[in-house]
């Protein structure tokens, strides 16, 4: 079993930034492909982006390229989400998950481990 937490999560205005942050435990971190996800109200749980364990491959939705990045450092077990250029529809809870290692999946049900969620709030 792996244990993701996230963090970072926030109060931000439209066009400033955020990094989350999500902490791993359990299995080895560099096992696992691993990805954001986000739920915002009232709507289903979409892909964010995705790195694979080696961090040589990422992917992104369409809707967040080009301002989000993500990363990861496996010494200390950890896997980032960098937050540029928000936008009010960016306003979500942001979920990590880990999957197995593999190319950059995009469904949710390609994941085994999940966290419990950080908010983040863009306001215009």
């Amino acid at each position: 079993q792996v244990q993701l937490v996230e963090s970072g999560g926030g109060l931000v205005q439209a066009g400033g930034s955020l990094r989350l942050s999500c902490a791993a435990s359990g299995r080895t971190f560099s096992s696992y492909n691993m990805a954001w996800f986000r739920q915002a109200p009232r709507k289903e749980r979409e892909f964010v982006g995705a790195i694979t364990w080696s961090a040589i491959s990422t992917g992104y939705a369409d809707s967040v390229k080009g301002r989000f990045t993500i990363s990861r450092d496996n010494a200390k077990n950890t896997v980032y989400l960098q937050m540029n250029s928000l936008k009010p529809e960016d306003t979500a809870v942001y979920y990590c998950a880990a999957g197995p290692r593999s190319y950059i999946r995009r469904e949710q049900t390609e994941y085994d481990y999940w966290g419990q969620g950080t908010q983040v709030t863009v306001s215009s």
